[in-house]
């Protein structure tokens, strides 16, 4: 038996309209050109491309960073194999890692261009690419041109199509495209409005091979623009210099001239609404009578256009308005969230961006990130829609590479983006993955504030500008961080193609560390700056996605050396969260996401409001380690009894170990594997009740320490907890200064309390699956689209194939190996992964890894 990915059981149909809508005039796309033949350019891909739907099945790519048209051909679009278009229909289809299956062209093509501007001052075309090289010199996603040569402005929707806007040398150049036909015989015209010109200017307009037919072109329009053709057949326009604005049309077609009646540039005004309609629904408010509850809104899935609605993030253009971004590059707007959201009434906004996963507001602006930089969403006649796409930033560089997702985009206090950038690398290097940028307010430039991450996601403190981020467990990173980003640090990641664990730099540690049983794969976060979530007001809540959840990180920077503590604050979500936002309408916290692949979420994507309602919250305030214990401050008073019996409390801390392996098992102090348990001594609780500290022995500096408490209220209400934290130092602790009075903190080991051991046995394993989110990675039905690991139904006893050569029967010995060290046999198929598999030496004890087992051996 192969040990392949199965092939699936045929889909149904999918209730979604096709990924490009014939209708829009254009989307966005990776082009890789590269193979259209010989003689065609062999270098010819395009990182961000504007695939323009010309009509007539004729299409062009326009190259935001070469201001080139990269391509221009007779079919279908793009071949959608990159991410958004191949899980558009099937959530958790995914392209592979690297470069190797870029978006080809789809037809036939008629003009193609090599890696090197499209526009070029003088006579002359100087064939190669002037931007420097990348620090894999063989990338060609080198982001774009100087400020000097040229850079991209604006894509604009007019009620004929779309006009690019782009400045060369100086010089302001606007032009449109269009199909006529000549009989059967569409002809394209590339309509061109050139403003003044200190120097002249040369357009290249593409070049064919003989072998693909004949093809002719004709320019008109203007006696200062002149067509000519380079020995290899190259076509070029030459524009002399002048004063005065002039229009020409370049029009092209295979076979003989065209007709020399070509249109030239017109101005028109934007089009009328393509989304007249609305979509209406409503939210579900929660009935829970806890402190913060979850109201779920449903999101316009069900609309005219048969559109998929996988919302990334979200943000508040103003207190009656939001505006969430999807990953298939739509933006839509929403009304009526506050109050009972018994009437949310969604429009659409525009359409056509490249992969987005972030959208904000910036005064009276809205911006979104995708993967051609940072536009500015304008609507100049206020219909509602969107009618300009105006690039304010593409000064970092952007790779082909299918995981250098445009992570997030946060404001900071000055106006600047901060922006995180993915890191995934599976081929060449670029120069800006994995980091988090400071873009000017302008976008004219930009600051590396930090590298060496995997997968980041990063917020900014809107208050004091401090920049934090996540990062994804895997190779190199141990485990789910939460980062402070600054001054161009380094931490830590290295792709495959790098010497294993040289590293570039030191590495700067994490803030916080997170087990993976807590946050296997975190994302976005969210600052409460001007909540009204009462006692969670000014905290940030980091986004669980693998585990759908939030997560409460309290930060405490006033120290040399920063702390955190982590605690959970609901696991409340029925969707993969990836962004949020605070509503200045009503201060509460909405959060969205959707998902593809490596989490338990069962919707495909979903909007939430995390509600306070007033009610007494048991979420500690502040959790500090100290050198005899910790120190834990909550917003309710607490049962004196009950806190003051350290048996209520349960400790301990492991460490992990940064290698190239995925992710890392738990370590003792002493170096063997396993978590060190503490016996706490002691317990005290302050006259108000509200503090409690935790007498423990031995309190040493580790990567990870949980203390656990079951405890009840003054009141009587019960209630257990976790908190996580990173003690890399140990402050004395002074009772005094912390409100206990003057106490002798008894530290004398006391026995362990004896846990009663669980049985063995398959349910147990189950049990043990899902505590740990292995369920998330590897189904129990058969299925593998969405997880990254093989399916658990037939495994116990088949022949795995294995990615390094022979085969291995899956037998209790197999398991046990594939738990305790993943990277051993690992089966074909399941060896390119984005998310891998840790090892659970150490994490699981010998009898749950037994029952995991007999768990995995019942779904036969």
């Amino acid at each position: 038996m192969d040990a392949r990915r199965p092939s699936q059981a045929p889909a149904a149909p999918s209730p979604w309209a096709d990924f490009v809508e014939p209708d829009f005039p254009f989307y966005s796309s990776v082009l890789d050109a590269r193979a259209l033949g010989a003689g065609w350019p062999d270098d010819n891909l395009t990182p961000r491309g504007l695939v323009l739907n010309l009509g007539h099945d004729l299409w062009a790519c326009f190259d935001t960073d070469l201001l080139r048209m990269s391509a221009i051909w007779q079919g279908a679009g793009v071949t959608p194999v990159s991410m958004a278009p191949l899980s558009y229909h099937n959530a958790g289809e995914r392209s592979p890692i690297g470069q190797g299956r870029l978006p080809q062209v789809a037809g036939t093509a008629w003009l193609a261009t090599g890696l090197y501007p499209g526009w070029q001052a003088g006579s002359a075309i100087v064939r190669a690419d002037p931007r420097p090289p990348a620090p894999d010199a063989a990338e060609p996603g080198r982001g774009p041109l100087t400020r000097d040569d040229g850079r991209f402005v604006t894509i604009r929707q007019t009620a004929t199509g779309v006009a690019l806007e782009y400045v060369v040398h100086g010089t302001t150049i606007a032009e449109q495209m269009a199909v006529r036909l000549e009989g059967d015989r569409p002809v394209i015209e590339r309509r061109i409005r050139v403003g003044a010109r200190p120097t002249a200017l040369s357009l290249v307009v593409g070049a064919r091979p003989e072998a693909a037919g004949p093809f002719s072109a004709i320019v008109a329009g203007s006696d200062a623009a002149a067509l000519r053709r380079e020995p290899d057949g190259l076509i070029v326009v030459r524009v002399s210099a002048g004063d005065a604005p002039i229009d020409f049309t370049v029009a092209m077609s295979p076979g003989t001239a065209p007709a020399p009646a070509p249109e030239l540039f017109a101005a028109t005004g934007p089009p009328q609404p393509r989304w007249p309609q609305t979509v209406t629904t409503r939210g579900s408010l929660s009935t829970s009578t806890d402190a913060f509850v979850v109201d779920r809104l449903q999101i316009p899935d069900a609309n005219p256009w048969r559109r998929n609605v996988r919302f990334a993030d979200i943000t508040f253009p103003s207190t009656d308005r939001a505006a969430l971004v999807t990953f298939d590059g739509d933006v839509w707007t929403v009304t009526g969230l506050a109050g009972s959201l018994d009437r949310l009434v969604w429009r659409r906004f525009t359409s056509g961006l490249h992969e987005p996963l972030a959208i904000v507001t910036r005064g009276d602006d809205l911006f979104v990130f995708d993967r051609n930089g940072i536009w500015r969403l304008e609507d100049t006649d206020g219909n509602g829609e969107a009618d300009a796409h105006v690039l304010v930033a593409n000064t970092f560089a952007q790779t082909a590479e299918t995981r250098e997702f445009a992570m997030s985009m946060r404001i900071a206090p000055d106006g600047a983006f901060i922006i995180a950038k993915g890191g995934l690398l599976g081929g060449t290097r670029g120069r800006d993955n994995g980091s988090v940028l400071r873009v000017a307010p302008d976008g004219s430039s930009m600051t590396r504030l930090g590298w060496g991450l995997r997968q980041p996601f990063a917020s900014v403190d809107p208050r004091t500008g401090l920049v934090v981020a996540s990062d994804q467990q895997g190779n190199y990173i141990p485990s789910t961080p939460l980062h402070i980003i600054r001054d161009g640090q380094y931490y830590g990641f290295l792709p495959e193609s790098q010497p294993e664990a040289r590293y570039p730099a030191p590495i700067t540690a994490p803030l916080a560390w997170i087990p993976h049983a807590v946050s296997a794969s975190a994302a976005g976060q969210v600052w409460l700056r001007g909540a009204r979530m009462g006692p969670l007001n000014d905290d940030l809540v980091y986004l669980n996605y693998y585990r759908p959840g939030l997560l409460l990180a309290h930060l405490d920077t006033s120290e040399a050396r920063p702390r955190a503590a982590i605690t959970s604050l609901t696991n409340d979500m029925t969707f993969a969260p990836l962004a949020g936002a605070v509503n200045p309408a009503d201060g509460q916290l909405y959060v969205t996401g959707f998902r593809i692949w490596g989490t338990d979420a069962g919707e495909l994507s979903g909007l939430a409001r995390v509600r306070y309602t007033g009610a007494p919250s048991t979420i500690p305030r502040d959790v500090v380690a100290t050198d005899r214990g910790v120190l834990v401050q909550f917003d309710v008073p607490l049962d004196p009894i009950v806190a003051a019996d350290p048996a209520n409390v349960s400790a301990e801390r492991w460490n992990y170990q940064r290698t190239p392996a995925y992710g890392s098992p738990h370590f003792k102090l002493d170096g063997t594997r396993g978590q060190d348990a503490l016996t706490p001594s002691s317990a005290y609780v302050t006259p108000d009740g509200r503090g409690l500290f935790i007498g423990v022995p031995d309190m040493k500096p580790s990567m990870q320490l949980r203390v656990g408490w079951s405890l009840a209220t003054a009141d009587g209400h019960r209630f257990d907890g976790n908190v996580y934290l990173t003690p890399t130092e140990l402050p004395a602790f002074d009772p005094v200064a912390r409100g206990f009075g003057s106490i002798n903190v008894d530290l004398t080991p006391r026995a362990a309390t004896t846990t009663i051991a669980r049985p063995v046995t398959a349910e147990e394993g189950q049990r043990i699956a899902t505590r740990m989110g292995c369920l998330a990675c590897h189904s129990v039905d058969g299925s593998v689209t969405g997880r990254v690991g093989p399916s658990w139904r037939g495994l116990a006893g088949s022949d795995r194939v294995l990615a390094k050569g022979g085969t291995r029967t899956a037998d209790a010995a197999y398991l046990r190996e594939s738990i305790l060290d993943p990277t051993a046999s690992v089966a074909r198929g399941f060896d390119q992964a984005d998310a891998g598999m840790p090892s659970y030496a150490g994490v699981l004890t010998d009898a749950e890894i037994d029952s995991v087992i007999l768990y995995i051996q019942s779904l036969r």
